[in-house]
């Protein structure tokens, strides 16, 4: 039975004096919240981050904290999605009055170091949670409209057609379990498909129940954020199939929807319409850097829509969609498309939250598969 525990990484240092249960309003440091793995496979343990350096055992830390005077026993939850229902029911006191604790008392480094307080070179980072599902936005920026086979002439007429006629979003569901991975993953281009490219967006983690949910509220049912890549299939349908688009092949393949490497909570990352600032690199080479300023429809406008249609529940994920410098855009490119290679290694960040370090690997070739299946890309007719 695998075992769920809970990590906090912390950034400064106090006096030490001891937090009283009362006084833990606010948190000392700002902290982020994440799943390791801690003695070995299988061993996934949810925890909360400091300084990006330090993790932190959730239920050890809670455990020593309720043997001191003053600090009643609350229960940890047993997952992350059980963390985030319960953050702003109380949970996020107990998790500040831990930081604090820690802080405060200097247990983070050197001799007087917590032994459930870990280095996070030395544990693996899995990916914080997988969603029961996530919600895409499609062209949301306005760098990436109508980003392949045009010219930049063409493309900023048609970034300026759409600053004028901005329409309402559009958003498709992505798979979850198989597509989401984290921290060093590789991301696996499936076999004979040659045309896969990368899209670096903000995740935005649902916190409370939600539906129908203005833009204007929106922002009271977010949790926090995260890094996470649309990885995409840019080799379409086979020929003499049914006509149009198939986001199924496009988005819905194994490991093409990496998360992490942690969960920010919202109160320490600020309105993302301010100060997001996310940037994708291949191989070192920056291929994505956009603002809050590019996106045609802001992530509270997304909510809006999005609730409209479907109810989202605590731990559910939206993403806010991509900006120019996909390996589709060949007007930047002389005319020439840039698709991923196996030994590559794709590096998105996004400032305040944290960055993903993800190699591609080719898939091995199946020795067995069904008569229905996705031909090499090779094969379809020019």
């Amino acid at each position: 039975m695998k075992r769920t525990l809970i990590f906090v990484a912390l950034a400064v240092f106090a006096a030490p004096v001891l937090v009283s249960a009362q006084s833990a309003m606010s948190s000392a440091e700002p902290f982020k919240l994440g799943t390791f793995e801690i003695s070995g496979e299988g061993d996934a343990r949810i925890g909360i981050v400091l300084r990006d350096e330090l993790i932190v055992e959730l239920n050890a830390a809670n455990q020593a904290l309720e043997r001191a005077p003053d600090y009643p026993a609350i229960p940890m939850p047993a997952d992350m999605r059980e963390l985030i229902s319960r953050y702003e029911y109380g949970l996020k006191y107990r998790l500040y009055e831990i930081v604090n604790s820690l802080v405060n008392n200097n247990r983070l480094t050197g001799r007087n170091r917590a032994d459930f307080v870990h280095d996070v070179d030395d544990i693996r980072t899995l990916a914080p949670l997988v969603p029961r599902k996530m919600l895409n936005a499609a062209v949301n920026f306005y760098s990436h409209v109508q980003e392949s086979g045009t010219t930049r002439e063409e493309q900023a007429a048609a970034a300026a057609q759409r600053r004028a006629e901005r329409g309402i979003p559009y958003l498709f569901i992505k798979p979850t379990e198989g597509a989401v991975i984290g921290q060093g993953d590789a991301v696996v281009l499936p076999y004979g498909r040659t045309r896969i490219d990368w899209e670096v967006e903000l995740a935005t983690v649902i916190g409370r129940t939600a539906k129908y949910v203005s833009a204007e509220d929106a922002e009271d049912y977010i949790f926090g954020y995260m890094v996470s890549l649309d990885i995409s299939d840019r080799g379409g349908r086979p020929p003499n199939s049914r006509p149009g688009s198939d986001w199924l092949v496009g988005k819905g393949h194994d490991t093409f929807a990496p998360l992490g490497p942690w969960i920010v909570p919202k109160e320490f990352y600020g309105n993302p319409m301010e100060v997001l600032q996310q940037v994708l690199e291949l191989d070192g080479e920056v291929m994505q850097r956009a603002g809050p300023g590019d996106m045609i429809h802001s992530i509270f406008e997304l909510i809006e829509y999005g609730t409209s249609i479907i109810t989202m529940y605590p731990g559910d994920v939206l993403n806010n969609g991509t900006s120019g410098g996909t390996g589709n855009n060949t007007a930047y490119s002389g005319g020439i498309r840039r698709f991923l290679q196996p030994g590559e290694t794709i590096t998105a960040s996004i400032e305040g939250i944290g960055t993903l370090v993800l190699p591609v690997v080719a898939e091995e070739i199946p020795q067995e598969r069904t008569g229905s299946f996705l031909p090499p890309v090779a094969s379809y007719a020019p």
